[in-house]
């Protein structure tokens, strides 16, 4: 496994990247790595060849292996860096430290570690909304955003006893099936995909499974959303439950401007498991538009 360091800086606007044991990303690409990046240890993947890269920010719940049928699409023409946030799959779980501003930082060091010169954001749910403020900041290298069933810029429209509630999902595989099966989905998965998803699901430290819905949902980032100032994508599901297109058309789509949308048919919270060549293909095009 290839170990790479970003190193541990305190301010993340103030970084340099740091690569050890390899001589640039070409030697990376379609490798397991682990990324030192704001005081944490990241796993990624990374695969594919090409001077656009693109790198995905999983949901809450989810892990980098959430992207894998849509990175094995895209991976052939981009390079792809998938990333799993601190919490959730293969990636340190600090006891605290899991608001907006920690997990764009977390990113933030795995673009310098690699030293990408020019790359799409490419956000889903939760990390939709990381995406979003870090695209906010118009960090250089940045050629464009893609934004899948994202959580929008307001706080989440739930009272505190549905949040509440919310941080028992993933308590068990019970729960995690009855959340996959009424909320996240709206097409039944491939077995080995649902059996991904559920440990995926269990996996993540108790930490991260309760500061999204008590805390980091509740994250109010409408003012910095108007800076973003790249071409953008968003992508819904036509059934999604979560992020539904009628939402993010009354809460996102006006504090983007020249943003376009496009919602996939049949689909729910999870496009990129239930329709992921649909979702590739639309990715791809936007990529192709941008190169």
């Amino acid at each position: 496994m290839m170990i790479v360091h970003s190193g541990l800086y305190p301010d993340a606007t103030d970084r340099k990247s740091r690569c050890v044991g390899c001589q640039g990303r070409l030697q990376t690409r379609g490798r397991q790595m682990k990324i030192a990046s704001n005081g944490m240890s990241l796993h990624v993947d990374e695969q594919g060849a090409g001077e656009l890269s693109l790198v995905f920010l999983h949901y809450w719940g989810g892990s980098s292996r959430t992207w894998r049928l849509v990175t094995a699409e895209l991976a052939p023409r981009f390079h792809t860096i998938a990333i799993d946030h601190r919490g959730w799959g293969q990636s340190e779980a600090p006891g605290a430290g899991y608001a907006l501003a920690d997990l764009a930082a977390d990113a933030e060091g795995v673009i310098a570690a690699l030293d990408l010169p020019r790359y799409v954001l490419v956000g889903h749910s939760m990390g939709g909304k990381v995406a979003q403020l870090m695209a906010s900041r118009r960090p250089a290298g940045l050629a464009g955003l893609v934004l899948v069933a994202p959580s929008p810029p307001t706080p989440m429209a739930l009272p505190a006893a549905a949040r509440e509630m919310m941080t028992g999902a993933y308590d068990s595989r019970a729960t995690v099936e009855a959340t996959l099966d009424n909320v996240l989905t709206a097409k039944p998965l491939a077995g080995e995909i649902r059996e991904q998803v559920i440990e995926d699901s269990l996996k993540g430290a108790p930490p991260a499974k309760l500061a999204w819905p008590l805390a980091t949902s509740q994250e109010d980032i409408t003012a910095e959303v108007g800076n973003i100032d790249v071409p953008t994508l968003v992508i819904a599901g036509e059934l999604d439950q979560v992020d539904a297109p009628d939402v993010l058309r009354a809460e996102l789509l006006p504090r983007l401007s020249g943003a376009t949308m496009h919602v996939l048919p049949g689909t729910g919270h999870l496009s990129m498991l239930e329709s992921p060549e649909e979702l590739a293909a639309l990715i791809h095009g936007f990529c192709e538009r941008l190169a």
